[in-house]
């Protein structure tokens, strides 16, 4: 009888730290870092592609650099640029052409990131 109860604590104290964790976890996530938003692309010709897009990032006050890919019909890339964005405001939207080497098909924001 007494070796059925031996497990009730060390079961308690797994469940605290997993519940405390969990919150962390979904605060921590819940606001990332940067926000992208691919607006629109075009593709103007088989050696460019337009993209409009839209950041939101928590420190307008750092540099920072987002990554535009162009692929093509398979999904391999065919373009991409490291777009640079100073500082200044958190929230904006920016129109920026990548170069491709050969015709595009759809366009992404592959990521965006502190400097």
């Amino acid at each position: 009888m007494r070796a059925s109860k031996g497990w009730k604590l060390p079961a308690t104290l797994i469940a605290i730290v997993g519940i405390i964790w969990i919150f962390w976890a979904g605060l921590y996530q819940a606001k990332p870092e940067f926000r992208t938003t691919l607006i629109s692309f075009s593709v103007l010709s088989d050696e460019k592609v337009s993209i409009r897009y839209a950041v939101q990032r928590n420190d307008a006050s750092s540099a920072a650099t987002c990554t535009l890919q162009a692929r093509d019909i398979k999904k391999n890339i065919v373009g991409e640029i490291e777009d640079e964005i100073t500082p200044g405001l958190a929230k904006f939207e920016r129109i920026t052409e990548v170069p491709t080497r050969s015709a595009a098909a759809t366009a992404i924001v592959a990521r965006c990131r502190v400097k």
